[in-house]
């Protein structure tokens, strides 16, 4: 059994399934997905039925949520974060992507996966986040903004508290050299972001992954970008 965690898939499900394809996920391996599945990219939907038939074919995925995912919740309440999401957020592409015109039309199973998402997660001794976490409160793990939202937290860690977990997180793309650097130093601070900014490789160059996490064996999966993203960054 091995265990990887993948980050800020953000709608590039070619990508996505590429890169289970270079890991070999098998049914015997855990998948814990860290977030942001929709978005900017042109398949949001694909990536939520690549997953959903994942979990009901016998594979072992566990889901967190991202702010990105929270905010497509929050558009089905908020008309005016609806508006933001839409046109900021890209939001729009994920509308698109189910070809209907209206969030109100995304089928309900898409609503019960969203609100399924787990906050967090423990495994073994990695602490798995969205984005980070909120070194000012008593109990970090108990804000959710932090969790959701958190950047440049690392001079803030608590160690004490953090003890000998590490902690695994995407939300802010960093480039592969940066990543390559975190893990190389992990054992001494106990961090590791693996957004290597997929879906903004808008110019088709290579310079951007999706990216996978070997938890078990340290090692890191990188596979270019193989969506088309530039309807999402044309005029950006």
């Amino acid at each position: 059994m091995r265990q990887f965690a993948i980050s800020d898939i953000h709608g590039c499900n070619i990508s996505f399934n590429a890169l289970l394809d270079k890991i070999g996920l098998t049914t015997a391996d855990e998948l814990y997905l860290l977030g942001d599945y929709i978005d900017r990219g042109p398949d949001s939907k694909g990536v939520l039925d690549t997953i959903m038939r994942l979990q009901s074919t016998g594979y072992k995925v566990r889901c967190l949520m991202g702010n990105h995912d929270d905010g497509m919740i929050r558009s089905l309440y908020n008309f005016e974060h609806c508006d933001a999401w839409l046109e900021k957020w890209g939001g729009k592409e994920t509308v698109a992507s189910f070809g209907v015109y209206s969030v109100d039309d995304i089928p309900l199973e898409y609503w019960r996966f969203l609100d399924s998402l787990e906050k967090y997660l423990e495994v073994g001794d990695y602490l798995l986040v969205h984005a980070g976490l909120d070194w000012s409160v008593g109990k970090p793990l108990s804000n959710l903004d932090g969790l959701l939202f958190a950047r440049n937290w690392y001079h803030k860690i608590d160690y004490g508290w953090l003890g000998k977990r590490t902690i695994v997180h995407g939300h802010t793309p960093i480039v592969r050299a940066e990543m390559e650097l975190q893990l190389e130093i992990l054992p001494f601070k106990q961090y590791l972001n693996i957004d290597n900014g997929c879906v903004y490789d808008r110019y088709g160059d290579g310079s951007y992954h999706l990216c996978a996490f070997d938890m078990t064996n340290r090692a890191l999966f990188f596979q270019k970008n193989l969506d088309d993203v530039s309807g999402y960054w044309a005029g950006r």
